[in-house]
């Protein structure tokens, strides 16, 4: 990391055909290109296509086999702070974004993650509870604010998503907060990278 803006990582978790995810991910992209506070970055779990977990040794150890997890280990490396967009599916997040982490260890380590859930009634926030304490065994810092968006089909038209002011308040709000607590985390991570050299 040099004088640049942080890196966020803004990732599509869900893989369906006609999924609504990836029309609330694009707008979510356009939000943090506009606040400013970061590099922006796309991850779309759909085009990434990661096969079920593949590699023959625990992911702490990093000693990766597979190009697919090489490459991924990169993105996720090279990202300061996150953006995870999820469905919500039989009151959980999808078995594609679990995957999706489990493929890795250290790299998710000391750094922010903004939750962006969407749904019926509930706006995909029992998705985003079970989530939270697989991202917690990660070492990574959820924000308390959060994106949630009910009866999403309602805000669905022919140019995409299109929210409305309160979930454009919330998408701001918690782009603030991923800024500021990359800066907090910002010195963990150098203290890690400096002891990984040593080691």
């Amino acid at each position: 990391m040099g004088a640049e803006n942080p890196t966020l990582l803004v990732v599509v978790a869900s893989t369906r055909p006609g999924r609504v995810g990836i029309h609330v991910g694009e707008w979510f992209r356009e939000c943090a290109r506009a606040h400013g506070g970061f590099d922006v970055q796309f991850a779309d779990l759909a085009e990434l296509a990661l096969p079920f977990m593949d590699e023959p040794h625990h992911p702490k150890q990093r000693k990766y086999t597979h190009q697919h997890t090489k490459d991924w280990s990169a993105v996720v490396d090279g990202a300061d702070a996150f953006v995870f967009v999820t469905p919500e599916y039989n009151h959980g997040y999808n078995a594609v974004l679990k995957n999706a982490l489990d493929f890795l260890h250290g790299e998710w380590a000391d750094k922010p993650v903004g939750l962006v859930s969407y749904g019926g009634v509930a706006a995909g926030t029992r998705a985003t509870q079970q989530l939270k304490p697989v991202l917690d065994a990660l070492r990574m810092a959820v924000t308390v604010e959060a994106v949630n968006v009910p009866f999403v089909a309602r805000l669905l038209g022919p140019d995409g998503f299109l929210p409305d002011d309160v979930v454009e308040a919330s998408a701001g709000a918690m782009l603030d907060e991923l800024a500021r607590l990359e800066g907090l985390l910002r010195p963990a991570r150098r203290e890690a990278d400096l002891v990984a050299a040593r080691s």
